[in-house]
């Protein structure tokens, strides 16, 4: 898993670096198909607006079958960057569980018709 962090008008500290990590290891926590991550921490120069300071976030997930998979992604602003992280991560492991639910409910609606086809042909047909 190759996980990219960087920053826009700003450089990316130890202590930041720290906090976006703490972040996704709790995402990682339930959903450990992960391909890439991508970090991008943005303070915006212009003063006029009230929340300056952005955090986007984009995890490219495994998907069903080779090659396919799917890219959940997040953006939040507000006064502080700590906060902005906290909360796209929170709105991203909102995604990533219900990803992880929509994966577990096909596998499920799967092996159901599976069965059903199965015991269809082991019984004669009049």
């Amino acid at each position: 898993m190759n996980v990219k962090i960087s920053g826009h008008h700003l450089d990316v500290t130890p202590a930041l670096r720290k906090r976006v990590l703490a972040r996704l290891k709790k995402i990682l926590r339930h959903f450990r198909q992960v391909l890439d991550i991508t970090v991008r921490l943005i303070v915006e120069r212009r003063h006029t607006k009230k929340h300056r300071q952005k955090a986007k976030i984009s995890l490219h997930v495994q998907g069903k079958g080779h090659g396919r998979g799917k890219i959940l992604s997040t953006e939040s602003a507000a006064n502080d960057l700590y906060a902005a992280i906290d909360n796209s991560a929170e709105t991203l492991d909102r995604q990533v569980r219900r990803h992880k639910g929509k994966l577990q409910n096909n596998k499920q609606i799967n092996r159901a018709t599976r069965a059903d086809a199965a015991s269809l042909q082991d019984e004669p047909f009049h």
